[in-house]
Parts: structure tokens; C-alpha cells; sequence
């Protein structure tokens, strides 16, 4: 089977590029024999790489935001074409047209592809006022399955009449945490972070953005007391200084972190807070929550769309978005009642359990060969429409 997944793809600094190199290394646990490729963005430069763990080449083939994708096509040409186009869509690498949709259907009309996969990253409102993006979710029904990661973005594709028989819901993969049972001492130091013994450590990881509610929570930190410590990690994407450094119970850590540094944070920490503010008409799933999740740590984080799998699954960890008060009240229930509040989370530990990335990889490959038993042989044949 060869597949091809349109993606941004690491050192890109993206979460969408770590879900794709984290879903092909699931699909290599389960199925050696794929020949898969990445035809990814021009951002870390033009030439062709080879991820050897991964065992894919990374092939330079679009701009971010373009609108025309024809070296898309002609890189797939080049190699031949594939089985499965599967287009790893998020509105802030491919923007708000609909090209890179209208090429991949032409592309499998034209015999590059027997079959069109999208993951829908997110998914936008009709109320959203994203007429853009809800005209490229229209042509949805064109591809051959749809992948979302939560109920929401099923429901409202649904009712923006995407046809219920091509979207699947799949949820995000999960990593069980390498680092735990690893010393605290041993993760400080690597982390390169002092002062913390004795104290009761709150995470926060990934990037740095308004959307996070980052001053939210720096704000209710001043009513948890003394004992607290809050440890805020990421590269900055946008938005103004809002973060108070000067607080001696915070330690900031501004830049990117690789996977391990995340890994190892949420190891340290006693538990994750994810205080999250989202934008209204907009539906997707949290990746540093299924970080989080693969910790095996208290989870206290808002009532939003993105966190909605926390909400499933430990709702008494979950708050209402922008309150200050409820916040802190949270973080002081966790840090009082931490033996109740770890057995509390044991049933989102046993989702965290069910969707680790090699059963997650293995519904989509059960997804692509029935997406291949469906469709007649025929030939891969040049792109025929002007890819010039």
C-alpha cells in the first residue's frame, strides 16, 4: 500500500506536524510493508529528506496558504502516484481556500490517487462567519472519508449535509509517557529548572497563545497560596507580553520544546492545567491534552470544545472558561484531595490506555484498505490537467 499524507512535518514547529510523524510510526508498528510518503510545506526548505525512524521521505511539494497546490501534483506524478492522498488539514497551514481539496479530487479523478482522505484538524461554525472554510467543508462529501477526532466536528459536519457515510470519527492518538517512575531530581535537572523540591508542581505546556488563557491562570495563582508551582513551557506564536514573570511561584520557559522536554515536564509534574479560552464556531481536539492524558496525571482544565474529551471523561476536573475564582478553587481541591483526585481521573487514564498511537494508526489503515476494496483497479496514469 503506499500513502501519501499532505502535512506540515517536524523541525516544522507545529502540532499537526507532530501528529502526522506520530501517526506514520503507529502505522509502521502495524504495517511494516507501507511505502509512505509526506508531501510536506517549504518552510524547513526545498529539499527532500529521509526521517529515518520513521522510515518516510519528506518530499517539499506546497507553500503555506497557497492557492494552487500544482507542485503538489507534480510531485506526486514524479512518484508515481499512491493508493491513499490523505490530506492532514488544519485552516492555518492551507488557509481558508479550498485549493488543496480541488487538487487532491482532480488528482484522483486523474488517477494519482484511488481514494481522498481528509482529518479534519478543525472544523468551522456555519455562525463562525468563515464562509470560506465552511465552502471547502461543502465539498467534503467529494472525498472518499472524512476523519474528525470528537462528536462536535461529527455533528457539525453532518449538518452542513457532509454525507454521514464518509466521515469517520477516530480519535487523536495518545503516548503513554516514557518518563514515569523517572526522579524528580533527574527530570529537574535535565529540564534544566531549580527550587521546585517540596513543592506541588502544576504544568502547562505547548505553545504560548492568548487561546490558552495563560493569564487566567496566572491570576489564580495568587489565590491558591503558598506551596504552588506553576511551570509554563513553550514557544511564544502570538499575542502580547501578558505573562507575569515576576511571580516567584512561576517559572517560564520560553521556547520550543521538543517532544521529550514535554514529555518530561508532565512527568514532573504533579498535575496539568490547561486553562483554555476558545474562539467561539470553532471545534477541534487538544494534542498537549492527549500528552497530558498519556501522563497519567490530574487534568484540570476548562469546559471548550477542545478539551471536550476531558469533559467526557473527567468532568469534575473541568471548569468554566475565564473564571479566575473556579480556577483557583480547582487547583487547591486537586493539591488538597491528590490521592481522590488521581483515582477520580483513572477513567480517562483508560481512554488514554485505548487510544495509544499504534491502535489509532491500526483504525486507519482497517479505514484505508476498505477504502481500496471499494474502488475499481485503475492505472495510475500522469496528471492530465495543467500542473504547470
Amino acid at each position: 500500500m503506499r500513502i501519501g499524507y499532505v502535512s506540515r512535518y517536524p523541525p516544522v514547529h507545529c502540532g499537526v506536524g507532530e501528529y502526522t510523524r506520530f501517526l506514520v510510526l503507529g502505522l509502521r508498528s502495524v504495517y511494516p510493508r507501507a511505502e509512505v510518503y509526506v508531501f510536506s510545506s517549504t518552510e524547513a526548505g526545498e529539499d527532500q529528506y529521509i526521517d529515518s525512524e520513521a522510515g518516510v521521505r519528506i518530499i517539499p511539494s506546497f507553500e503555506r496558504g497557497e492557492s494552487s497546490y500544482k507542485r503538489l501534483i507534480r510531485e506526486l506524478n514524479e512518484v508515481g502516484g499512491v493508493d491513499i492522498i490523505h490530506v492532514q488539514h488544519e485552516y492555518g497551514i492551507f488557509g481558508l481556500n479550498s485549493g488543496v481539496a480541488e487538487q487532491v479530487l482532480a488528482a484522483r479523478d486523474a488517477g494519482l490517487a484511488k481514494a481522498v482522505v481528509f482529518t479534519m484538524h478543525t472544523v468551522y461554525h456555519v455562525a463562525s462567519g468563515r464562509e470560506e472554510a465552511v465552502r471547502l467543508q461543502s465539498l467534503l462529501s467529494l472525498a472518499d472519508a472524512v476523519i474528525v477526532h470528537s462528536v462536535l466536528q461529527e455533528f457539525e459536519l453532518q449538518v452542513q449535509g457532509v454525507d454521514p457515510t464518509r466521515i469517520r470519527r477516530i480519535p487523536h492518538g495518545t503516548l503513554i509517557n516514557p518518563y514515569l517512575g523517572h526522579s524528580r531530581s533527574m527530570l529537574s535537572r535535565k529540564l534544566g529548572l531549580d527550587g521546585l523540591d517540596g513543592s506541588f508542581i502544576l504544568a502547562t505546556p505547548g505553545f504560548l497563545r492568548y487561546d490558552k488563557g495563560l493569564d487566567l491562570l496566572v491570576e489564580a495563582l495568587e489565590g491558591v497560596g503558598h506551596g504552588v508551582k506553576l511551570v509554563i513551557a513553550g514557544e511564544r506564536q502570538a499575542g502580547p507580553g501578558y505573562l507575569d514573570t515576576t511571580n516567584e511561584n512561576i517559572v517560564l520557559i520560553e521556547r520550543y520544546l521538543s517532544g521529550d522536554e514535554i514529555l518530561m515536564l508532565a512527568a514532573l509534574a504533579d498535575a496539568i492545567v490547561l486553562p483554555y479560552r476558545d474562539k467561539p464556531g470553532k471545534y477541534s481536539v487538544s494534542g498537549i491534552l492527549h500528552l497530558s492524558m498519556g501522563s497519567l496525571k490530574p487534568i484540570i482544565g476548562t469546559r471548550v470544545p477542545r478539551l471536550i474529551e476531558l469533559y467526557e471523561y473527567a468532568p469534575r476536573l473541568t471548569i468554566p472558561p475565564r473564571s479566575i475564582e473556579d480556577l483557583a478553587s480547582m487547583i487547591k481541591w486537586v493539591r488538597d484531595n491528590y490521592d481522590l483526585a488521581v483515582s477520580y481521573t483513572s477513567s480517562i487514564y483508560s481512554y488514554a490506555a485505548s487510544t495509544q498511537w499504534p491502535r489509532v494508526a491500526y483504525s486507519h489503515l482497517r479505514l484505508y484498505k476498505s477504502l481500496l476494496s471499494a474502488v475499481k483497479e485503475k492505472p495510475v496514469r500522469p496528471y492530465l490537467l495543467d500542473s504547470r
